[in-house]
């Protein structure tokens, strides 16, 4: 039976936890960068980011998302979401969620995300889940190597259009990857 999702992870670095008012400006600043937006179809602008922010929120409260807030333990700052959630649209094989993760720039290449994406698969296999996937832009090659990292397996059959993107939009061709739940093997 499938429990509802813990709502604060701990790794060595990161407290992986719901998020908080204080979130919603540093949380605006990293999703209106364009950097780090570059594969996302654009920046989020502060009311965006705190619509953002209030879905998490709301998937939370509805056991339907597990999209934390990522903060450093050494400093207390938010450095970005990590997290779960239930898939709402039609991939390869129906797979029951999803994990993802977008952090500031200061924060990349410094092991954070596959830290945190290691401690939301843990949480997910104590669930009970069969399977995890993570879908990008084909063109994300950062994301890629975070899945990679994760044991994550690329799945060249269900990689899709994205249905919300334009057509034609450089974005649109999706890549699937796929980790099973080692005890359900």
């Amino acid at each position: 039976m499938e429990q509802e999702p813990r709502t604060v992870l701990e790794t060595e670095r990161l407290i992986l936890r719901p998020w908080q008012d204080a979130d919603r400006a540093p949380f605006a600043a990293i999703v209106g960068d364009p950097h780090v937006m570059r594969f996302y179809t654009g920046t989020r602008d502060r009311a965006a980011a705190d619509a953002w922010i209030d879905k998490m929120i709301a998937g939370l409260d509805a056991g339907t998302s597990a999209f934390l807030a990522a903060e450093r333990k050494a400093d207390g700052e938010l450095i970005g979401l990590i997290g779960t959630a239930r898939i709402d649209m039609d991939l390869r094989g129906n797979p029951p969620e999803e994990i993802g993760w977008v952090l500031g720039n200061r924060y990349w290449g410094q092991g954070y995300a596959p830290e945190g994406a290691r401690a939301h698969i843990l949480s997910a296999w104590q669930r009970g889940l069969p399977e995890l996937v993570a879908f990008t832009a084909a063109i994300n090659q950062p994301s890629q190597r975070v899945m990679e990292k994760i044991g994550m397996t690329r799945d060249t059959e269900g990689d899709f259009l994205h249905p919300r993107i334009a057509e034609n939009h450089p974005l649109r061709p999706h890549v699937l990857y796929r980790i099973a739940n080692p005890a359900r093997s």
